[in-house]
C-alpha cells in the first residue's frame, strides 16, 4: 500500500485557492467577493504569523509591525490553522486576478550546472552564423558597445541581448558552449573569474534601441529584420526552462510587428522609450510576472527574494539562511530591511549589528580568484580539477589552478546539507548539485534585482555568497565530454 502524505494546512489551502481561481467565474466576481474568498482562507502558525495564498500563485505573509503583506514562502514544516482575516484589510495586490495564476514559474537555476542543452546551442550557432557577416554600416552597433568590438554588426548584439535578457540569472560556467559561440566578436574578456562569467542582465531598452534606431534612420526593412532575429532567438530559447518565461513574453512583444510591418513606426519614430512601452503593452497579463523586471523593479526584487528562500527550503531555517545571502548586497543607504518581511528583517538585522552586511561593497570577493581544485564536501565525490576549455576572448578556463587552492571556509556535514563557515556567517549548502545551482541562480538574481532598485554595483567576480556554492559545483562536469 502506498504511503499517504500527512495532511498539511498550507498545501490544502493552496489547493483550494487554485481550484477557485481556475474556475471561469472567478474573473467575473466583484473584487470584494474575491478578497473575501481569499481572506477566509488565511492561516496562522503557532508563532502568530498570518499567511494567505494569493496573487501570482504565491504566499503572502502579514507583517504585524506595519500591516503590510510581503511575498514569502510558508514554513511548511510548521502546523497552521485556518482563522480567516478581514477582507477589507487585504490589499488588492494580494488578491489573484486569474491570469496571474497561469504563468509558468520557470527555474531559478543559473547556467552553472547543468549547461544549456547542446541542441539549443547549435541552433543559436546556426542562427548567428547566418547573420553575423552583415555589414556594420547597415547594422550599426547602437547598443551593447561595451560587450562587442566596434566592427561587429547589430545582428550579433540582437542574438546576444535576447539570450541575456531572457535568462533568469545570466551566470555561466567555464564549459559553457553558448558563450564560446560569441568569443570572436567580444571587445574584451567577459567579466567574471577563472570559472564563472557573472554577466550583466541588459534592460529591454537595449534591444529596443537596436530596432528603433534603424527605423528612425530610414531603414524599415533592416529594423524589421532585427525584430525578426530577436523573435527567432527567443523561439529557440523556449526549449530551456531557465529562459522560457521571458522568452515567451518577448515573443508576444515582437511577433505582432512581424505580422503587421509598420505597427510600431509611430512609436519608433518618437523615441526608444515609446517603442519600449509599445512592446510592453502587448505583453498579456498571464506573462506579467516575467516582465516585472521592466515594469516594477521593486516587485521583481520581492519575487527574487521569494525564489531565494524557496531554493533554501532544505535548510533548517530558510529565512535565516537567505539573510546570509542578502548580507552580500551593498546597502549604504539602509534601504533593504524595509523591503523584507519581519522574519527576514530580524535575521538580517542580527548580521547588520554584527557588522556582517554589505559584503559586496568591496569589488573583489576572492583576491586570488576561484580555485579549480578544493577539498570536496561530499563522501565519494570525484576529486581533481574540472576540465575547462580555454578561450582567450570569453576568458573561460584561464589557469586558476596555478594560483593555488583557497578554502571556502570550515565545513561539516548536517542532515540538511553542508554547513560552511564564512566571514559573513554560516551558510547551509544544498545537499545536491541541482540544489546548489538553484541557490546560486536565485542569489545572483536577487543581486541583479537589487542593483535595478538601488543602483548598487554588481561585483564583476560575483557576490561573496557565490564562493562556497561555486566550490560545491566545480567538481563535476555538466557538459558532455568528447
Amino acid at each position: 500500500m502506498a504511503a499517504v502524505r500527512p495532511w498539511n494546512a498550507f498545501t490544502a489551502a493552496e489547493a483550494e485557492v487554485r481550484s477557485m481561481v481556475a474556475d471561469a467565474r472567478w474573473q467575473t466576481l466583484p473584487e470584494p467577493d474575491r478578497a473575501h474568498a481569499i481572506a477566509a482562507r488565511t492561516l496562522v502558525t503557532r508563532d502568530g504569523d498570518r499567511w494567505v495564498f494569493g496573487a501570482h500563485a504565491r504566499w503572502h505573509l502579514h507583517d504585524p509591525a506595519d500591516g503590510r503583506w510581503h511575498l514569502a514562502p510558508p514554513p511548511r514544516r510548521l502546523r497552521a490553522r485556518q482563522v480567516g482575516h478581514h477582507a477589507t484589510a487585504l490589499p488588492s495586490g494580494v488578491v489573484p486576478s486569474g491570469p496571474d495564476f497561469i504563468a509558468e514559474p520557470g527555474s531559478t537555476q543559473a547556467f552553472v550546472g547543468p549547461d544549456v542543452p547542446v541542441k539549443l546551442c547549435e541552433q543559436i550557432r546556426e542562427l548567428l552564423r547566418a547573420n553575423c557577416r552583415k555589414s556594420e554600416l547597415d547594422y550599426p552597433l547602437t547598443a551593447f558597445g561595451e560587450i562587442f568590438a566596434r566592427d561587429v554588426p547589430s545582428t550579433v548584439a540582437a542574438v546576444w541581448g535576447t539570450i541575456m535578457w531572457c535568462a533568469y540569472a545570466p551566470a555561466f560556467d567555464g564549459n559553457e558552449r553558448l558563450l564560446t559561440i560569441f568569443g570572436e566578436f567580444l571587445r574584451r574578456p567577459l567579466p567574471g573569474d577563472e570559472w564563472v562569467r557573472w554577466l550583466p542582465a541588459p534592460p529591454l531598452i537595449d534591444l529596443v534601441t537596436l530596432v528603433a534606431e534603424r527605423r528612425r534612420a530610414g531603414h524599415p526593412r533592416t529594423a524589421l529584420r532585427l525584430a525578426a532575429l530577436i523573435g527567432d532567438t527567443a523561439h529557440i530559447l523556449l526549449s530551456d526552462i531557465r529562459f522560457r518565461p521571458r522568452a515567451l513574453a518577448l515573443l508576444t512583444m515582437v511577433e505582432p510587428v512581424l505580422k503587421r510591418p509598420g505597427l510600431d513606426d509611430e512609436a519608433a519614430l518618437r523615441d526608444d522609450h515609446a517603442l519600449r512601452q509599445a512592446w510592453l503593452r502587448r505583453c498579456p497579463q498571464r506573462l506579467a510576472r516575467a516582465v516585472l523586471v521592466e515594469t516594477d523593479p521593486g516587485a521583481h526584487l520581492s519575487h527574487t527574494v521569494y525564489d531565494l528562500v524557496e531554493a533554501l527550503a532544505f535548510a533548517p531555517d530558510p529565512p535565516r539562511a537567505a539573510a546570509v545571502y542578502l548580507a552580500d548586497l551593498s546597502d549604504s543607504r539602509g534601504m533593504l530591511p524595509a523591503r523584507l518581511d519581519h522574519r527576514l528583517r530580524h535575521a538580517y538585522d542580527e548580521l547588520r549589528r554584527a557588522g556582517l552586511t554589505s559584503t559586496s561593497a568591496s569589488e573583489r570577493t576572492e583576491p586570488d580568484g576561484f580555485a579549480v581544485m578544493t577539498p570536496d564536501v561530499r563522501p565519494g565525490a570525484r576529486t581533481g580539477p574540472r576540465p575547462m576549455p580555454r578561450d582567450s576572448r570569453t576568458g573561460s578556463g584561464a589557469g586558476a589552478g596555478d594560483r593555488g587552492e583557497r578554502a571556502a571556509g570550515g565545513r561539516h556535514e548536517t542532515g540538511a546539507g553542508v554547513r560552511v563557515e564564512t566571514g559573513v556567517g554560516v551558510r547551509v549548502m544544498p545537499p545536491d548539485r541541482a540544489g546548489a545551482a538553484a541557490v546560486l541562480g536565485a542569489a545572483y538574481a536577487v543581486g541583479l534585482a537589487w542593483s535595478r532598485v538601488s543602483g548598487a554595483r554588481v561585483p564583476e567576480r560575483g557576490f561573496a555568497g557565490s564562493v562556497p556554492l561555486v566550490h560545491r559545483l566545480i567538481h563535476e562536469r555538466d557538459d558532455s565530454p568528447i
